[in-house]
């Protein structure tokens, strides 16, 4: 999917909080303008092939009108109570053929039984109602906010939980998969995907799909290192999703409408995630109208003129391609340049390093190469580099380590006939079905 939308959307829209504290007043919630299809055409537009909203934050406030608490739109005067921002976001993501995914925070500093049993139960009613009423959901969003102070029901206190047990987390999302078996739960392990380990869009330059999970669990210090990187010989796969702000906030904040990230910023956001090899999450909070603000809009629509500038002609079609090493003619390098996913190029089972070269009949000025493994079998590539034959020599361009779903690699802008990609360690036989170069 590449790049999916985030949307934080709730009472801290208009306490002009990042995190409520669990006592505002459901009377606050009155977004008069609210536009989902405004919402979803912009992020289309833009690019993103799914959206995840914030329908419960830590505040506990929901943004369905849900049976099991009156701490929801329920109580509020927008639509005289009688409104559901999750289904006319749903229904929305529906028609225009976006994906749409759900953030329910476990921790809840309204509920008054957080931190003892009788809130699991809670909690899992409400996944129960999500689940049940607004399918098809793909993905799950949860983090490693838990416990500390809060309103708990009218009692200002503090409350700690055990956050590697309180949650039972394998019974909780096997409730969840009985609805959809094929969920994509993101937390900082996964269990479908995990935290790229900061909210900054970098992924790490070297980035495995692979972690073991087995000691892990949401809200553990100390991880973001494994996280950003990823483990090599990891018992899991676990791809990392770089979640990351349009503005400084996550909530809507009038004071950062002129902080809205630029469309060159968030092109190297995209470079850092998307370009090694993780799924963009980035966040675009609407504001107290209930609509996209039109800054952001404007970002948005500057960045998907960049991307599309940059990456609408893959001058690597236009080339001859040949391989140090082939499979066979079915897995021959030429699979590599035709524009097609589905096939892919491969050398024998005992070749860890192997080189391919492009060539143009005429000089070719390019900025960026861009690599795909056939992730569908591994991934499998350590280190490579690439270099652009210049002045009757190769040229060193870039390096990297691993490649896994997409890599892009940016140097400075210079003219060649000739590329060459060398894989120089790949923990079995390379399989790759993209060389592009723009």
């Amino acid at each position: 999917m590449e790049m999916n939308a985030f949307v934080h959307f709730s009472i801290n829209t208009f306490t002009d909080k990042e995190w409520g504290f669990g006592d505002e007043s459901p009377s606050l919630f009155n977004p008069a303008a609210f536009d989902a299809n405004q919402w979803v055409e912009t992020f289309e537009k833009a690019g993103f092939k799914g959206v995840i909203l914030t329908c419960k934050h830590h505040d506990g406030f929901c943004l369905w009108p849900s049976a099991f608490s009156e701490h929801s739109i329920k109580a509020s005067p927008w639509r005289d109570g009688k409104g559901d921002i999750v289904r006319e976001l749903a229904e929305a993501c529906k028609r225009r053929g976006l994906r749409f995914g759900v953030y329910v925070s476990p921790w809840d500093r309204n509920h008054r039984d957080y931190g003892t049993p009788e809130y699991i139960t809670y909690y899992r009613n409400q996944l129960n109602e999500l689940f049940t009423s607004y399918s098809p959901l793909f993905e799950m969003w949860f983090d490693g906010a838990n416990g500390g102070d809060g309103y708990y029901g009218g009692a200002r206190t503090r409350r700690s939980i055990d956050g590697s047990n309180y949650y039972d987390w394998p019974a909780t999302l096997d409730i969840v998969r009985k609805h959809n078996p094929d969920i994509i739960f993101f937390s900082d392990a996964g269990p479908g995907v995990r935290w790229v380990g900061n909210e900054r869009g970098i992924a790490g330059e070297t980035n495995w799909c692979t972690i073991t999970p087995d000691t892990l669990y949401a809200g553990k210090p100390g991880l973001e290192s494994l996280l950003n990187k990823g483990s090599e010989g990891g018992t899991h796969w676990i791809p990392a999703e770089t979640d990351v702000s349009i503005r400084p906030g996550w909530f809507y904040h009038q004071r950062e409408d002129s902080l809205v990230k630029s469309p060159e910023r968030l092109f190297e956001i995209f470079l850092t995630s998307v370009g090694r090899g993780s799924t963009l999450l980035l966040n675009i909070p609407p504001d107290r109208r209930g609509l996209i603000h039109e800054n952001d809009v404007s970002s948005l629509m500057g960045f998907r003129r960049i991307l599309d500038s940059t990456f609408g002609i893959d001058l690597a079609l236009e080339t001859t391609i040949t391989s140090q090493d082939n499979r066979s003619k079915k897995y021959h390098a030429d699979n590599l340049i035709d524009d097609d996913e589905s096939t892919y190029w491969a050398t024998e089972d005992n070749v860890a390093q192997t080189s391919l070269e492009l060539a143009w009949e005429a000089g070719q000025r390019i900025s960026y190469v861009v690599l795909q493994e056939y992730i569908q079998l591994g991934q499998r590539i350590r280190s490579f580099a690439i270099s652009a034959w210049v002045g009757g020599e190769w040229k060193e361009i870039a390096r990297g380590t691993t490649v896994g779903y997409k890599r892009i690699l940016k140097f400075d802008p210079i003219t060649t006939q000739k590329i060459r990609l060398q894989i120089l360690d790949s923990r079995a036989c390379p399989v790759m079905h993209t060389f592009s170069v723009y």
